[in-house]
């Protein structure tokens, strides 16, 4: 029986310490620590169950041996001067040690904490890392936290941590507000004490300039600590420096224009002048220039924009594709690298590139050839990647000039986002929302081998959704005649 029981245990644990590392670098990494989470209680719960049988277990024995006792009562004078006695009282302590110690040892607890230890278990840079993306979509997006929990609110505690989070990384004013909400949920099960939120949320306003703000928090610290002389000279200097600064700027009002084009492209700022000229460029049916396979079955061809010519098509890949992709993904993600094989935090995503010989991948490689007209001989394997909590791919080009291989780049959509996640090219002030089933399609280099500058682009934080993209990079090697060379700087 006890056996049974320790071989559920060990199943149960093996299961929770199967979860892969860096987890909140995809969102499908993320949604798996819930069948995780059930897993874990699960495991916990037969643990209680099969110590619970032991105790019961010890209990009886206990009883038998205090019986014993009871039965053979010797004391220790008799012991001392009675050699029979003192033998019979070393028999049965040494039987008595040998019982406790055999069922003491069927005890799961060495076990299961052995199992534990190896749990992949978020770590607490884990969390603070989550965290820390939360502020970052904060940035990018200009939402306060009431904005950001509006589906998930936050306890006190939580709030607090996010807060901590963002002060240590000189974010002050979403410190402040992150303070401020915590605040606001405090109850009497909260741990976070009310006189720290007071401190860091005087400090946070300090810090940002606002001194109003600041006075007025290390006042309410100071009426509950009358006798604190650290508050008050702390209080004297900000009621000072207030007198001395002019500009004291409003701490709960976000700055919501931003010079960086990339960040408002990502927020849906679009210049007018931009849309207008998108609005003029066309759609059509297209035959790939004629090839034979789309003869009878064009492609729907969308002009994105036309300088560099960035081209969306549309339903080119079946959700039963995509699902196939997403399964023989999933076991094989890992963390994305960016040049030089190195991972950074300019790319916050999970990925592989797919080197399996089977139709689907065959069938797609065809389609693409078929559709841009290009050979696929030199082709990158397709990349699949699935991005996590805030999952962005900063500013950047595929083609560089001392690698001046990525032609041209085919990203297929393989899932709908429902806030953020567009892919904006900031030269030219783009932004192509993702669309299940299509794929945009653009040069890197132009017909003079020269890197087209204009192509950079990059790839919005994901607000709310799961977003997948799988992309092909298809090189020059084999494009001679296909996409003939210039010698026009202009070319």
């Amino acid at each position: 029986m006890v056996v049974k029981e320790l071989t559920v245990i060990v199943v149960f644990s093996w299961i929770v310490c199967t979860t892969g590392h860096e987890i909140f670098s995809s969102t499908d990494k993320v949604a798996q620590l819930f069948e995780e989470e059930k897993d874990l209680l699960e495991s916990f719960r037969l643990y209680i169950d099969a110590e619970e049988k032991n105790v019961k277990r010890m209990k009886s024995v206990l009883l038998v041996l205090q019986r014993l006792t009871y039965f053979d009562p010797e004391n220790p004078e008799k012991t001392m001067r009675d050699p029979v006695a003192a033998y019979k009282l070393l028999i049965r302590v040494r039987r008595e040690w040998l019982t406790i110690v055999e069922i003491t040892q069927q005890s799961h607890y060495e076990k299961y904490q052995e199992l534990l230890a190896f749990a992949d278990i978020p770590e607490l840079e884990d969390v603070d890392g989550a965290a820390s993306e939360l502020i970052r979509l904060q940035e990018f997006y200009k939402l306060h936290p009431h904005n950001i929990t509006k589906e998930t609110s936050l306890d006190a505690d939580q709030a607090y941590n996010v807060g901590l989070v963002a002060y240590d990384e000189d974010k002050f004013q979403y410190a402040f507000l992150w303070f401020l909400y915590s605040l606001d949920r405090l109850t009497e099960y909260s741990t976070t004490d009310e006189e720290e939120l007071l401190n860091y949320l005087s400090s946070s306003a300090y810090h940002f300039g606002s001194l109003p703000v600041a006075i007025y928090f290390k006042q309410r610290l100071l009426n509950l600590d009358p006798a604190n002389d650290e508050v008050k000279v702390e209080l004297s200097l900000y009621k000072f420096l207030r007198i001395q600064r002019t500009s004291n700027p409003d701490i709960f009002t976000l700055n919501t224009k931003s010079k960086n084009l990339y960040e408002a492209l990502c927020r849906g700022e679009v210049d007018e002048r931009t849309s207008k000229r998108q609005r003029a460029l066309s759609c059509r049916y297209s035959t790939g220039g004629g090839n034979p396979r789309l003869m009878y079955a064009p492609v729907k061809e969308e002009m994105e924009w036309d300088e560099p010519r960035i081209i969306r098509y549309h339903d080119i890949i079946s959700d039963r594709e995509i699902e196939f992709l997403k399964n023989i993904s999933r076991p094989q993600l890992s963390r994305s690298m960016i040049r030089h094989l190195r991972v950074s935090n300019l790319r916050t995503s999970q990925s592989v590139f797919l080197e399996e010989d089977n139709t689907v991948l065959a069938r797609i490689s065809q389609n693409i050839a078929d559709i841009t007209g290009l050979s696929m001989e030199s082709a990158e394997y397709l990349h699949v990647q699935n991005y996590g909590i805030g999952g962005r791919f900063e500013p950047h080009y595929d083609a560089w000039e001392d690698e001046n291989g990525r032609i041209a780049t085919f990203l297929i959509y393989m899932s709908d986002v429902e806030i953020g996640g567009a892919t904006v090219f900031p030269k030219v002030g783009v932004a192509l929302k993702p669309k299940k089933g299509s794929a945009v399609f653009w040069y890197n280099i132009q017909k003079n081998g020269r890197v087209d500058f204009d192509t950079q682009h990059a790839g919005c934080p994901v607000l709310v959704g799961n977003k997948w993209v799988a992309n092909i990079w298809i090189h020059e090697f084999g494009q001679e005649f296909r996409r003939p060379c210039s010698l026009s700087d202009w070319e």
